[in-house]
């Protein structure tokens, strides 16, 4: 039996082609096709593990602007009638609104059919509980278990409680606009600005439900803004932010062949200048553009970070992911008025980590976590209990997060150690689990580097609760902080590595090291090609 979900959900290539249980879930596990059929087993399987916060047995359903999404909410709503279970629909939305639904309608889980910046053609589900926290590993394996054993027995539904079945009980409209407004009003004050000055801002929503509505909500904000993801021939092709990376770089002359809308679009304002932002398919996370000496830049996660902390210096509670930049973290950690966490890469991490700091007022809570890839978590207000809060990832409110952080802190790059990327991409990425022989000849093969290089100390290997199959390395390297991981990635069929030095320059040649892993990988797992 294979845990059904990943990093952020489940997500797979939809399917229409007719399969019982069985066939729904061999499909999804061995060939990522998603389709009707697991759809409705998920959703007897998630009504059957009702989370134990919240009573009653009523859920809330919300999908994106997918093909095949509303035809998949049918039948997760079928599934979810067979368990017994009191369905609202809240439509096309973001992941944010669902959220949002889930806590207006008090309502014991939330559903979001999506694949977030995954292509057009994939699809998935992610999951949320009466706090509007996402799901996390032992309720996902509980609800997988569930599924399996449900496969086994012979449930039959007549016709004609399948159609009606596949209907809600109630639907419910989710004011994401009324979300921002009150909420912005919360942060403003702890910036001391505002955001009119931002003159020919470039909006690119990625062809999601933000698309239709935020850029004219943000003009009446007195913003200079406009969308572009319109020209977008689909959601996610060639725009929004899954199709750009923390860091990247063009020079002026490369814009016209980047091959992203947003990026294409783009003119010279000044150096400093932020020109653009884009958000993922389903609005639940923003990376900027900013202009450069010779080109442009991707502000990504850990630049808006930093312009919170140096706009509004005070005592933060600040959660971040392994991949973000470790200058920023050393920073966090040598404020003594500030705590930083480390977490597992997936937004749900980082509100795990924050949850226990929620305070009970009514001021906004100073804590956020960061990835780079633009996931901000903040906190937000409850819309029925004055002093409580819950932590969501929210594309549009971290846009004026960063605007107002810009707007006071100037737009100035912030001091960045030296962070690179690799992956391996190949499905016999189960030979690396993180504890076994191949993970102990990584951890020679890369402190052998290290100590060729210069002087190493303090060496650690270890995992982080939420990466079944990380190796992570920390050490000290000629006096700087150094971070090496290695995971398989939850989302999609790869390994990836990762190496962070506290210090732009490693002072050796820290690529060669990266390779020499990402090699060994391919001839383990290709032993043939090799």
């Amino acid at each position: 039996m294979s845990n059904l979900f990943g990093t952020d959900g489940i997500r797979g290539r939809v399917s229409l082609d007719e399969c019982d249980d069985e066939g729904a879930l061999q499909r999804i596990v061995d060939e990522r096709l998603l389709t009707p059929q697991l759809m409705k087993l998920l959703g007897e399987a998630l009504g059957r593990c009702l989370p134990e916060d919240g009573e009653g047995s009523q859920v809330v359903i919300g999908w994106d602007d997918r093909p095949h999404n509303a035809t998949l909410a049918a039948w997760l709503t079928l599934g979810f009638h067979a368990s017994n279970c009191h369905v609202i629909h809240v439509g096309c939305v973001s992941t944010p609104m669902l959220h949002y639904g889930v806590l207006e309608t008090e309502s014991r889980l939330g559903c979001m059919i999506t694949a977030s910046h995954n292509p057009v053609d994939d699809s998935g589900i992610k999951v949320f509980d009466a706090y509007g926290r996402k799901s996390m590993p032992a309720y996902e394996l509980l609800v997988s278990e569930t599924a399996y054993s449900l496969a086994q027995e012979d449930r039959e539904i007549d016709d004609v409680d399948r159609q009606a079945w596949m209907n809600p009980d109630d639907e419910h409209v989710v004011d994401h606009p009324q979300w921002l407004e009150k909420r912005l009003g919360l942060l403003e004050p702890l910036f001391s600005s505002d955001l009119s000055s931002f003159k020919g801002l470039l909006l690119d929503s990625s062809k999601g439900h933000a698309a239709h509505w935020l850029a004219t909500w943000l003009q009446q904000q007195g913003l200079s803004i406009e969308e572009v993801s319109q020209a977008a021939s689909a959601m996610n092709d060639g725009c929004g932010a899954g199709e750009l990376s923390p860091g990247q770089t063009w020079m002026w002359e490369e814009l016209s062949n980047s091959g992203h809308l947003l990026i294409e679009s783009l003119t010279s304002q000044g150096v400093g200048n932020l020109l653009g932002a884009a958000l993922d398919g389903d609005g639940d996370r923003c990376l900027l553009v900013r202009e450069t000496n010779d080109g442009v830049e991707v502000v990504d996660g850990d630049d808006i970070a930093d312009a919170v902390l140096r706009a509004c210096p005070s005592d933060w509670k600040v959660a971040a992911s392994i991949e973000s930049n470790l200058k920023l973290l050393s920073s966090i950690e040598a404020n003594s008025g500030m705590q930083g966490f480390e977490t597992a890469v997936g937004d749900r991490w980082l509100s795990y980590a924050l949850a226990p700091h929620l305070p009970t007022q009514s001021q906004q809570p100073l804590l956020f976590g960061i990835e780079d890839s633009g996931h901000i978590v903040l906190p937000s207000p409850s819309p029925s209990e004055p002093n409580r809060w819950s932590l969501v990832g929210d594309g549009a409110m971290t846009l004026l997060l960063a605007l107002l952080a810009f707007q006071k802190a100037g737009t100035d790059s912030m001091q960045k150690g030296w962070k690179k990327r690799l992956s391996v991409k190949n499905p016999n990425r189960w030979m690396w689990n993180g504890r076994n022989e191949l993970a102990d000849t990584v951890e020679s093969m890369v402190r052998t580097h290290f100590e060729l290089a210069g002087n190493v100390v303090e060496w650690q290997r270890m995992g982080l609760e939420g990466e079944s199959n990380l190796m992570l390395i920390r050490c000290q390297f000629n006096g700087m902080d150094v971070s090496f991981g290695l995971r398989n990635s939850g989302t999609q069929e790869k390994t990836s590595i990762s190496l962070r030095f506290s210090e732009p320059d490693p002072g050796f040649d820290a690529m060669l090291l990266m390779r020499s892993v990402q090699n060994l990988l391919l001839r383990t797992f290709n032993p043939v090609a090799h």
